[in-house]
């Protein structure tokens, strides 16, 4: 009986050893890539002299496969919101990386025991950058630009040695920003350029978890951790569900030229100064009469990292947004160094978002639009009449 018992806690302390055992794969090479569901690849570096090296998805609304690939192994994970995948890359046959892939935890502050309503002054200046005051640390003011497209904050050169005293230790270290009447503890960034007349960006992600609303007849960004009723029961907003594309917020929109429509994601970039960008590949791949695009102008600009992005102009007859149909927008058509590398998507920018007021529900992941008193103005690059 004694050696029936024994063997059958062996038994279970070996079964558990090997749930526990993490999965390894075999390489040859340092470089491998990391496919996401429903995103673009990404490339990844194999190092033994990290201890623990991470990969973090982009935001996940729900459960996702996640492959790791090496150039002569794989595994592949199904990973949840704020879940974790380890395994063990064994490099060469002799170097262990121990490596994790993780998503976001899931941020909903709806249930807070005091409701924050926090009212924000919030402008859009005449290049169409929006912006709006925070105070850097409890020392430096500084007018940073809502960047939908961005994550994190980012300061420009020109604000870290110009107007920001505190000296911050960029990447790594977390430190205190203050927005309205709230604080946040947030890493930074450097960046060469950001929207005219700011100091740097701010990104999207700061206020995952709350709600953000944008009312631009009123000049406010009012942050809630619960929904107003009032925007709830508002039937002018037109509702859109956010889809998650490199950590970056799209909503599916319809563009059409001469009888041919093409329906797509775009990204949701406030950040972006013009109307719209569109992507000349996936036009091709939609077939979308580009050519019977009447060309307004063509240009050379620049990213973030002050890379230059040669763009032409031309009239596109429509672009509907849910239920909301703009006629005659001078869209930006993009083939070469595009601004996020290695993918290719449609843009809105704020030369159209700024028509709408927004809410922005970082807690169901919706974005709701309703026409301001801007909707009917023109457009920074509109063709000239007669032209």
């Amino acid at each position: 009986m004694k050696y029936i018992l024994a063997l059958l806690l062996a038994l279970i302390s070996f079964r558990g050893s090997s749930q526990n055992k993490l999965p390894v794969i075999n390489a040859s090479s340092s470089k491998a890539k990391i496919y996401e569901q429903d995103n673009p690849v990404s490339n990844w570096n194999i190092s033994p002299k990290i201890k623990l090296d991470i990969f973090t998805t982009g935001k996940l609304i729900k459960s996702k496969t996640v492959k790791f690939k090496t150039d002569i192994d794989s595994v592949s994970f199904r990973i949840g919101p704020g879940q974790q995948k380890d395994f063990i890359v064994l490099l060469n046959g002799k170097d262990s990386c121990l490596t994790r892939i993780q998503s976001p935890e899931v941020k909903n502050y709806s249930k807070l025991p005091v409701e924050i309503h926090d009212t924000i002054p919030f402008f859009v200046n005449r290049f169409n950058t929006n912006f709006l005051p925070v105070v850097f640390n409890n020392a430096d003011t500084l007018i940073l630009n809502f960047d939908t497209g961005a994550t994190d904050i980012s300061f420009t050169n020109d604000a870290l040695k110009q107007k920001v005293k505190s000296h911050p230790e960029l990447y790594n270290t977390l430190y205190g920003i203050k927005i309205g009447h709230q604080n946040y503890k947030t890493k930074i960034y450097d960046i060469q350029l950001a929207g005219n007349e700011t100091d740097g960006l701010l990104g999207w992600d700061l206020f995952d978890g709350m709600i953000v609303e944008l009312d631009y007849d009123h000049n406010q960004l009012i942050v809630h951790s619960k929904m107003p009723k009032q925007i709830l029961h508002d039937s002018k907003y037109s509702k859109f569900k956010i889809r998650y594309i490199k950590n970056r917020p799209f909503i599916e929109s319809e563009i059409s030229q001469s009888g041919i429509k093409s329906k797509g994601w775009f990204l949701f970039d406030l950040g972006y100064q013009r109307t719209i960008m569109l992507d000349n590949d996936l036009l091709r791949e939609a077939r979308f009469p580009t050519e019977k695009m009447e060309v307004i102008k063509k240009v050379i600009m620049h990213g973030t990292r002050g890379n230059e992005i040669p763009v032409i102009t031309a009239n596109l007859e429509t672009l509907k947004l849910g239920n909301f149909e703009l006629k005659d927008v001078p869209a930006q058509i993009i083939e070469q160094n595009k601004p996020m590398r290695g993918v290719n998507i449609h843009f809105l920018g704020n030369d159209v978002l700024k028509r709408f007021n927004t809410v922005l529900d970082f807690q169901k992941n919706e974005i709701y639009l309703k026409p301001n008193h801007l909707y009917g103005t023109g457009y920074a690059d509109q063709k000239k009449s007669g032209a």
